[in-house]
């Protein structure tokens, strides 16, 4: 029986850690976190922020994902917002979700986000 997502895990291209590091650490807040030692060989970093975990893994064929994303709750999402554009990281409304206010970002290496928060648009 399912009880709960443990991690959602997104590519990113060979090298990249340093700046993906910069945008999931400093721009969004998340901590980072320690790899085991046998994958960190791989490469990638891992972020946490509360229970939400988010994994980048290498891939040599890196292509951005798009359409597909996480889509990440937040409190204070004018704030979020504020501060993630503040930081030079896109931030593009959208109000076709009934009951939330979000939009939709992207990470350094194109990667496409989505920030929500329950409310009225």
């Amino acid at each position: 029986m399912i009880v709960a997502l443990d991690h959602v895990q997104l590519a990113a291209p060979p090298g990249s850690e340093d700046i993906l590091r910069g945008y999931y650490r400093d721009t969004l807040g998340m901590a980072e976190l320690p790899k085991p030692p046998a994958l960190a060989a791989r490469g990638g970093c891992w972020f946490a922020a509360g229970a939400v975990q988010l994994h980048i893994g290498v891939e040599a064929d890196f292509r951005p994902a798009r359409k597909a994303h996480p889509g990440i709750r937040v409190t204070s999402i004018e704030d979020f917002a504020r501060r993630l554009a503040d930081r030079g990281a896109p931030v593009i409304r959208d109000g076709g979700l009934p009951g939330h206010r979000r939009f939709f970002s992207e990470d350094p290496v194109g990667n496409r986000l989505e920030f929500l928060e329950p409310g009225e648009a």
